[in-house]
């Protein structure tokens, strides 16, 4: 029964976690938002003490149950082992512990938290693991298929779907998309859970809390017949039937072992209702030296975390302005300071708090956000307006951002929030370059702060440029993605380090 309500629970988050990052529309997360919200790194980075505390209490209660239920890589884990493993009777083995792998990991996971060296991050976190798999991976087929309907319902008068376009958003991040995504075919294909029990940092961490929970897995020897028949069903590789011992910090309470068990010698209940004393006298042989360092390093992991944090600013929103699309591509203008979306209050802040899931790349209408490629915000998400601009009306990545990287904004705060200003380059602009008449820029500001001025004021014919004024520019984009001029825009957005409010 218990194996039954896991499987359920486990299915539900799975099917709606992907279905997050798969909704352009972000309709969703209106409704389901808050279960990227509960995934431990998101909730540690976002500083949502009560939710980092809520999961280390339930793993200290009842074990991982957070691996097997709540983490949508442990639970694809669990999909591609079942695909691997389809027709083979008795498919796992134990596996020792491989402790200097898992505890080596996750020193270098919260070295480059402390660090800074959010790429490193990223590239080992679960959550964000798993959406840029499907972000990657899944989300172009998901789109392929929603264009071939809203072409059908195009045929039959139907308005049901519309047709969106599918691009490749950064070659480095498919490439370590397709990488991760093999790695866990053949780690789940071999033996189950060894991505998890070996590689994960966030099962390492609740596995070590795990090893002190308060309902434990535990072997009857009076009942077992030594059958191996709950370690081949194991996908977590931690029991030993041959010693009757289970590592509870690599157990992630499948349930598997009970399901299976023909003589009920296995069973799932507190601590202190065990029958046999020697496994209470393992769990308690603990290394406390490895104890102590471990929650050194876990202390010092939140102490940057919380000195990481910058204090909130109020942010308004502007109105908005249509405009045409791009004729052909042009190549991105250099930035000597990279765009924060509105919300993220800072460059530093985006990058302290940002686990790279890309969520809000999916959710972002105008195709503003894509992965970044340097080395040390790589896969995090930055703002480029070479397929469309920041709109006024659209807050859609502040509201499903899931790790404090993006504040929650409202539509009215929006146009108040300065993150960058427009630069002028006069040598590319087509009123220069072709003589002729333009001011493109200057139409589509949502703001006013780019008026035409003739270049001769005494020649009533004479072609007008740009003038710009910084005070009110808010960096939305939309006169460098509207700028005719190839293959460089004569007019760009220049980031600001720190959001402003003008």
């Amino acid at each position: 029964m218990l194996r039954k309500i896991r499987l359920i629970l486990a299915v539900a988050f799975i099917s709606i976690i992907t279905l997050l990052f798969l909704d352009f529309t972000g309709t969703i997360h209106a409704w389901f938002g808050w279960m990227t919200k509960i995934q431990f790194l998101p909730a540690l980075l976002a500083l949502n003490v009560g939710i980092v505390l809520f999961l280390l209490a339930l793993t200290f209660m009842f074990g991982r149950i957070y691996c097997s239920v709540i983490c949508p890589l442990g639970v694809f884990s669990d999909i591609l082992a079942r695909i691997g493993k389809a027709g083979k009777r008795l498919p796992y083995s134990y596996s020792p512990e491989m402790s200097w792998l898992r505890y080596g990991v996750l020193a270098v996971f919260i070295l480059a938290m402390v660090m800074g060296f959010n790429s490193a991050v990223a590239l080992l976190a679960p959550y964000s693991s798993y959406g840029r798999i499907v972000n990657n991976l899944f989300n172009p087929l998901w789109l392929w298929g929603n264009n071939m309907l809203a072409y059908l319902a195009e045929r039959a008068n139907s308005y049901a779907f519309y047709e969106t376009e599918v691009w490749m958003k950064s070659l480095s991040t498919l490439v370590i998309a397709l990488v991760t995504f093999l790695i866990l075919v053949v780690l789940a294909f071999r033996n189950g859970r060894t991505y998890c029990n070996t590689i994960c940092p966030v099962g390492t961490l609740l596995g070590f809390v795990s090893r002190f929970s308060l309902f434990r897995f535990t072997i009857d020897t009076d009942k077992c017949n030594n059958c191996g028949l709950c370690a081949r069903r194991c996908k977590a590789a931690c029991i030993n039937s041959r010693e009757h011992k289970i590592d509870n910090s690599r157990c992630v309470v499948c349930m598997n072992c009970v399901d299976n068990c023909q003589r009920e010698a296995i069973t799932y209940k507190p601590v202190w209702m065990e029958r046999k004393k020697s496994d209470e006298k393992l769990e308690q042989t603990i290394n406390l030296s490895r104890r102590r360092a471990l929650s050194a390093t876990i202390l010092t992991a939140m102490a940057s975390t919380l000195k990481a944090q910058e204090k909130k600013i109020k942010n308004v929103e502007m109105k908005k302005d249509g405009g045409l699309a791009p004729i052909k591509e042009r190549k991105a203008p250099l930035r000597q300071t990279p765009l924060a979306p509105p919300g993220a209050l800072s460059v530093r802040n985006m990058t302290q708090h940002c686990v790279a899931c890309q969520l809000c790349v999916t959710v972002c209408p105008n195709q503003v956000l894509s992965p970044s490629d340097s080395l040390m915000t790589l896969m995090q998400p930055e703002m480029s307006y070479e397929r469309g601009y920041c709109r006024p009306e659209c807050v859609k990545c502040s509201e499903v951002c899931p790790a404090g990287a993006i504040r929650p904004i409202t539509k009215a705060d929006k146009s108040a929030i300065q993150i960058g200003h427009a630069v002028w380059l006069k040598e590319y602009c087509v009123v220069n370059t072709d003589g002729v008449e333009c001011g493109n820029c200057a139409r589509h500001c949502p703001t006013e702060a780019i008026q035409m001025i003739a270049i001769n004021q005494d020649d009533k014919t004479s072609h007008k440029i740009p003038v710009i004024n910084t005070e009110r520019c808010i960096g939305c984009g939309a006169c460098e993605n509207l700028c005719p001029s190839r293959p460089y825009p004569a007019i760009y957005v220049e980031g600001h380090l720190v959001h402003r409010i003008i």
